[in-house]
């Protein structure tokens, strides 16, 4: 593979930006690991940022790095990426979080960071410099990882349902307000073991671009790995609050019992994903979890309209941060 040596400022400085959209990506999707723990009062929201922040980082030491190796060397073919690719992709990524955290809607960073990547390899040399595998295996999984999550959390709903139909509803709850502690810990592990390996993908991808790193290493610098984890669990630790409203209480109204069956089919779905080296949406997982909960309830139990604006979110993303990364890939050319 090519590489081009540059000024070692540009790629700290382009590094700085990839932690800037880790700790971005923790703090946008703090609401994908509690707003259920939080909503169901299990967890006061400083005691469940610091619990889903512990979880984060942890997954350091279980996950394998295939999510990063697909976003470093499965996205784009080699010695397309130079600095001003990196560059349009992290602003397109970083743009479209900044603009759906303000208005609470529940959005994929995953899939802004790929549609980033899309948008600057693109506006480089057009669709020839993606690799369709790994293009058509992230965008499958739009669709899939909801629909797994719906699948999972709507069967824990029912088999949780039959087993504990003689139980009184006041035992129930405070059995499963202990038992949503290990399921909201199980989802953040999977938060952060696919969502921090994604931004260890991009940096790994910057430094065998720009010569910093051999292209023949079969993992990136330690730094990289320690750092992106730090990143995205201190993200977390800060939460964001307008989307853990709109996760917790606008889309279905959640019971101990039905934040565990949620938090249980999204967990399970990370760590498939996570397993096949597939950067999934966590948002999409937690979002299609939530909604089989409710709808096994009753139909009327999830509020689809609201439901409804979020998979809109989710169709704009990949475009929408593509667009932006376009335009920066140009701009980038001014800057450096």
């Amino acid at each position: 593979m090519e590489t081009v040596q540059v000024g070692l400022w540009v790629v700290v400085m382009l590094v700085a930006l990839a932690i800037a959209f880790d700790f971005m990506n923790g703090f946008h999707d703090a609401a994908n690991s509690i707003a259920t723990v939080v909503s169901t009062g299990v967890l006061k929201p400083g005691h469940a940022v610091l619990f889903a922040a512990f979880f984060n980082l942890i997954a350091i030491f279980v996950f394998h790095l295939s999510v990063a190796a697909t976003v470093g060397k499965g996205i784009a073919q080699p010695g397309v990426v130079d600095v001003h690719v990196v560059f349009g992709a992290l602003i397109g990524a970083i743009s479209w979080n900044l603009v759906t955290w303000y208005y609470g809607i529940p959005s994929s960073s995953s899939h802004a960071l790929i549609g980033g990547i899309v948008g600057a390899v693109m506006a480089k040399t057009g669709a020839g410099g993606l690799v369709a595998t790994g293009i058509w295996k992230t965008v499958a999984f739009i669709f899939v990882s909801p629909m797994l999550g719906f699948l999972l959390g709507s069967l824990m709903m029912v088999l949780v349902a039959w087993v504990f139909r003689r139980a009184t509803p006041s035992r129930v709850d405070g059995w499963f307000r202990r038992m949503q502690l290990v399921s909201a810990g199980a989802y953040s592990l999977g938060h952060g073991g696919n969502d921090a390996q994604k931004t260890i993908g991009i940096i790994w991808m910057l430094l065998i671009a720009t010569g910093y790193w051999g292209a023949g290493e079969s993992s990136p610098p330690t730094w990289t790995i320690v750092s992106c984890y730090v990143a995205i669990a201190m993200g977390t630790m800060f939460g964001g609050w307008r989307i853990v409203k709109t996760m917790g209480q606008k889309i279905t109204k959640l019971k101990p019992v039905g934040g565990f069956c949620a938090e249980t089919g999204g967990a399970i779905t990370l760590f498939l994903a996570t397993a096949l080296g597939i950067p999934v949406s966590t948002t999409h997982t937690i979002t299609g979890a939530i909604v089989g909960v409710g709808s096994v309830q009753r139909a009327s139990a999830v509020r689809w309209g609201v439901a409804g604006n979020i998979v809109w979110a989710w169709i704009f993303t990949i475009p929408a941060s593509a667009f932006v990364a376009a335009v920066a890939y140009w701009i980038s050319f001014q800057i450096f």
